[in-house]
């Protein structure tokens, strides 16, 4: 990351926040209130104007930044909106009964808190460890573990320690079990030592980079992928055209990449879509694994932890890149280069027919348009990739790799919540789930939901050999309705439809959320931390339009005991009939580790579709040119 002051100009009201509308925006926010240095910007990003003015064509909306601000002296978590160009704050207040997201600076330094501490000291060396250099300190979020964690008291990390056998190398290889270490980031001190007994450190390296990695395989020749006219996409600013496709690319600290306004040959389909949080989950009852239930959005922030990507490394072909610009916690800009990737591939067959009486062969091959961003939160790496195809569909894929957080067991034994990886060391059962927030705008901001069941039709004179069945639809007509979950054997899907346009053959223009491979929750209903992550009891939830009803487990879980996010917006039982709709999507990967994840974990992927069903009236793909060679025969 790069410090950046540079103004910026922005031409549009949803483009990110610049690098100078940033430090505009804390100074602003710091000469108003007289903040004392005690006074840390967690985050600054963009305050969105009223969707109803955007719509409106409101390109002179003024430019605002949401600030969420922590006195660290008086314990105190603020949210401010500043008007930039009039330099005014709108609204300042405090928010009582929370913390805010862990902070870069707190994680540089609970490492060197931990490792100054003489109860962490005297715990490593009854492990035979003197040279203290040689560990490595994750700070984890504290989760939830009682009344004690009220985040009216303290603001706590539970940090986890590991142990390198030389300088450099892969400190997961050898993790310290059993051994718990609270640290308040408020005083900057550790509170508590807990050691549960003295588990062996594993001995074998767990290396994948030089200089330890293994001899590399030959006989792979290069892949070259060219566009020698350059690339399909136009770009201006945050705005992308490609083929028929309109959107712009957005960009937050907590979120990371958001599309905004996403419309197919002019018509909406999304008005906005974005990861809304991420949660993961251990299943594993051991002291030093069964606290980690981890909220990596709204506890960190997958935006300020966004990797720089590399040309050839993280994606190929003709890149476009965004940089992604967040904030410093003294309220400086600092900018991720590269930060988002977009760029076309080839996607294989898009249609194709083979007349068998004539031999006449018409085949179209498919591109998408991939917009991908890619984060490191402590062990794991986490890609998100949007997919747009050429024939109307929209794809959310979620890549995992990483190296898994790992546990010790002693010399011979087995583990019972996870799966051995090398000689007394195991990656621990745990899952992880993805909940994207849609801001649907299908042909428009009145849409209504549908639920869409097959089911076999009832033997009988109509059904003379059982062989049919139909597809049963139920309206979510309110938000009490509107909590569902997938059902493979009723090949269950989503329609979201228009309320006011019709296609040629009278039904409502729409998209189908179809689900891809997913899980449900593992842990039991009553579990401590479960109510913390109340999004993930149904893996639908529909919602009427509120713009601060932004994040699926509540503006602050970190520490927080539960009940916010999705479970409360829905109290309200809001219609939902031809409304302004908000859909939220909750996906689960199912990580049961294996040998072969590690040491570092080949990627695996989740996520779901979005496709047209009615929204055209034909195949919208039957225009795409015939490639290079033409297979057109016949």
């Amino acid at each position: 990351m790069t410090a950046v002051e540079d103004p910026v100009t922005t031409t549009h009201p949803l483009d990110p926040l610049s690098a100078h509308e940033i430090t505009a925006a804390a100074a602003v926010l710091r000469e108003a209130k007289q903040l004392e240095p005690s006074t840390r910007f967690v985050f600054v990003a963009l305050h969105e104007p009223p969707k109803e003015q955007v719509l409106a064509g409101g390109a002179a909306l003024p430019r605002q930044a949401h600030v969420v601000a922590y006195d660290r002296a008086a314990k105190a978590t603020y949210e401010a909106v500043v008007d930039i160009g009039a330099r005014t704050v709108v609204s300042w207040a405090r928010v009582d009964g929370v913390q805010p997201p862990m902070m870069l600076e707190e994680f540089m330094s609970c490492e060197a808190l931990v490792q100054a501490d003489p109860r962490w000291q005297e715990a490593m060396r009854r492990r035979g460890v003197e040279d203290f250099s040689l560990t490595m300190v994750d700070p984890w979020a504290s989760s939830w573990t009682g009344p004690e964690d009220d985040p009216s008291r303290r603001r706590l990390a539970r940090p986890l320690t590991f142990v390198r056998a030389e300088p450099g190398e892969n400190g997961y290889a050898r993790p310290v079990e059993g051994l718990i270490v609270e640290v308040d980031l408020d005083a900057g001190e550790v509170v508590d030592v807990i050691d549960h007994g003295v588990v062996p450190l594993p001995t074998e390296p767990g290396n994948y980079a030089p200089p330890w990695a293994q001899e590399r395989r030959d006989g792979v020749r290069p892949i070259e992928i060219t566009q020698p006219e350059g690339p399909s996409f136009t770009v201006d600013g945050h705005a992308v055209r490609w083929q028929s496709w309109e959107l712009r690319i957005g960009f937050t600290p907590r979120e990371g990449l958001v599309l905004h306004q996403v419309a197919y040959a002019g018509r909406p389909v999304l008005y906005r879509a974005s990861l809304a949080e991420m949660y993961v989950p251990y299943g594993d009852p051991a002291p030093t694994h069964r606290f980690k239930n981890v909220f990596d959005q709204g506890e960190y922030g997958v935006g300020w932890l966004a990797n720089p990507l590399t040309l050839g490394c993280d994606c190929v072909g003709h890149i476009h890149y965004f940089d992604g610009v967040v904030n410093d916690n003294d309220g400086g800009a600092v900018t991720i280069p590269n930060a988002v990737c977009m760029h076309e591939e080839d996607a294989g067959i898009g249609w194709k027919h083979t007349d068998f009486r004539t031999g006449a062969v018409e085949v179209r091959r498919r591109r998408r348009l991939v917009i991908s961003t890619i984060v490191t939160v402590g062990n794991y790496e986490y890609g998100y990739f949007w997919h747009l195809h050429t024939d109307g569909t929209i794809e959310y894929e979620v890549k995992l790799t990483g190296i898994i957080s790992t546990g010790a067991v002693a010399p011979g034994m087995e583990p019972e919540h996870g799966t051995l990886v090398a000689p007394g060391l195991y990656g621990p059962n745990h899952q992880h789930f993805f909940c994207v927030r849609l801001d649907m705008s299908v042909d428009g901001t009145e849409n209504t939901v549908v639920e869409v069941d097959s089911a076999p039709s009832p033997a009988g004179p109509d059904n003379p050999h059982g062989n049919a069945w139909r597809t049963h639809r139920t309206v979510l007509v309110s938000e009490a309705v509107a909590q569902r979950d997938t059902d493979v054997r009723r090949a269950r899907y989503w329609s979201i439809e228009s309320a006011t346009r019709t296609s040629a053959l009278g039904r409502p223009t729409a998209y189908a959320l179809m689900p891809g491979a997913s899980v449900p929750p593992m842990y039991a209903p009553e579990a401590l931390f479960a109510r913390r992550a109340g999004f993930t009891d149904h893996q639908l939830w529909v919602t009427a339009h509120d713009p601060a009803q932004r994040f699926a487990a509540g503006d602050y879980p970190n520490q927080s005991p539960g009940g916010d996010g999705l479970p409360a917006y829905v109290t309200g039982d809001r219609p939902l009939e031809g409304a302004d709709v908000v859909v939220w999507y909750t996906f689960g990967a199912h990580h049961v580790v294996r040998p072969e994840d590690w040491p570092v974990m080949p990627v695996s992927t989740v996520g779901f579709t979005l496709r047209p069903h009615g929204f055209f009236d034909r195949n919208p793909a039957l225009d795409m040119p015939p490639g290079e060679t033409d297979c057109t025969t016949g």
